[in-house]
């Protein structure tokens, strides 16, 4: 047995564990990462130290942090209510609201775990306030977010135009954008229908208009709104430095959260022990191993065995379910880089309809299962989950999360047939 074939079995065999064991997949994760790595792929330590997403921890860190703030002092209660007088009371009208912002963001050139970073927690905060499934609302700001992804100013865009050209193809650059929103939209409103009439979502009638308001002596009223509003310019200021200067949004979240822990240090001392410990080390745990998986050349191995197939249309949906799948647990960017060359052999000679087609269901494929609880979108919104329900809510997001990995390629591929 080959070591890539007996670290496909590990990582099947830690989601096995983690469902019948109350074990967190993320300690399976580090283990597995330890022992594959070195007893089986014969990786340094120091390699597979090096696979830690450092980048995601600090992301997930500095974004908690900065909004446990903000929930303890009372600042998003005071949002909640100031947005909900806007929509007129309609708490219909917020998961819709949280799309189009997201997609916006997106669509003009921001990155998408950014934009889910900072509108993520104010959805799934949003709808607690407001009897609101708060999953919908992560879910659609995940999409609204992937919706606008690929327009012709964005990252994920420019990533896929330039792969795309490097490999002399003939094609039309905005089909990646039209098949992003086409079925992200299309996702929202099957998420809207299904878990809105399932959890009754309610007419607010303004319930949370006064929220944040609370009744207090002039003196600790006066400073609780200068809480608040301090806590709103650090958001904004996050917002800047992130969306527009790329900055790291983790390190800008932390600077930002200790800044106001010393301005207002009786109310934010305890922010840090309110964290999703047990979710960040699941998320940073599984992450691990799949770079173990990269580094020792599985995924590239996948990819090579199913580039070979001779009949094009199996290898392309082959390689759409493996985009998927690596995507649900790695960098999509990372996905739409290694995979779309893949598919150049058989893409070459083929029409600018076919071929746009092909690279459009990939691009989609990599990157609507950012739903995944493993995947930087969808472990923002598990983080930011209610603590009561956190448990409930990572299993409904992994099972949503299956279910896209298998359908979406499915469905890419019949479009792309469909299209030739």
């Amino acid at each position: 047995m080959t070591p890539h074939i007996i670290s496909i079995l590990v990582l099947g065999l830690m989601f096995v564990i983690a469902t019948i064991k109350p074990i967190n997949m993320g300690l399976l994760g580090f283990v597995a990462a330890f022992l594959v790595g070195a007893f089986v792929a014969d990786l340094n330590v120091s390699i597979i130290v090096g696979g830690l997403p450092i980048d995601l921890f600090v992301t997930l860190l500095g974004i908690t942090l900065i909004f446990a703030i903000a929930q303890g002092n009372g600042a998003v209660d005071r949002m909640v209510g100031g947005i909900m007088r806007a929509l007129g009371g309609n708490a219909a009208a917020l998961p819709w609201a949280m799309f189009l912002i997201a997609a916006v963001l997106t669509g003009v050139g921001a990155l998408s775990p950014a934009a889910v970073a900072i509108l993520a927690p104010l959805a799934v905060s949003f709808g607690v306030r407001n009897g609101v499934n708060p999953l919908l609302m992560g879910l659609m700001v995940i999409h609204g977010a992937q919706a606008g992804g690929f327009s012709p100013l964005s990252v994920y865009g420019g990533i896929t135009r330039d792969v795309v050209q490097k490999a002399g193809l003939a094609w039309e650059p905005m089909a990646p954008f039209y098949g992003s929103l086409i079925m992200n939209l299309l996702a929202a409103i099957g998420l809207f229908i299904v878990m809105g009439r399932r959890d009754a979502i309610a007419q607010s009638n303004g319930s949370g208009a006064g929220e944040g308001e609370t009744v207090a002596a002039p003196p600790a009223l006066q400073r609780d709104r200068l809480q608040h509003w301090s806590t709103y310019a650090a958001l904004i200021v996050l917002a800047v430095l992130t969306l527009i200067y790329k900055m790291q949004i983790g390190l800008v979240a932390m600077s930002l959260a200790l800044i106001l822990t010393l301005i207002w240090t009786p109310t934010n001392k305890d922010a840090l022990r309110r964290l999703p410990w047990p979710e960040i080390v699941l998320i940073i745990g599984v992450g691990t191993y799949v770079a173990v998986l990269e580094k020792m050349g599985t995924i590239n191995y996948v990819g090579d065995q199913v580039a070979g197939f001779s009949t094009p249309a199996i290898a392309g949906l082959l390689l759409l379910l493996i985009a998927a799948v690596v995507s649900a647990f790695a960098s999509s960017a990372a996905v739409l880089g290694s995979l779309i060359p893949l598919a150049v052999p058989f893409l070459q000679g083929q029409p600018p309809l076919a071929v746009s087609a092909f690279v459009a269901a990939m691009s989609v494929a990599a990157t609507i299962v950012d739903v995944s609880p493993f995947s930087t979108n969808g472990a923002l919104v598990l983080a930011n989950s209610p603590p009561a329900e956190r448990e409930k809510f990572y299993r409904r997001l992994l099972m949503y999360g299956a279910l896209v990995v298998v359908a979406a390629p499915l469905v890419l591929w019949i479009s792309v047939l469909w299209r030739r």
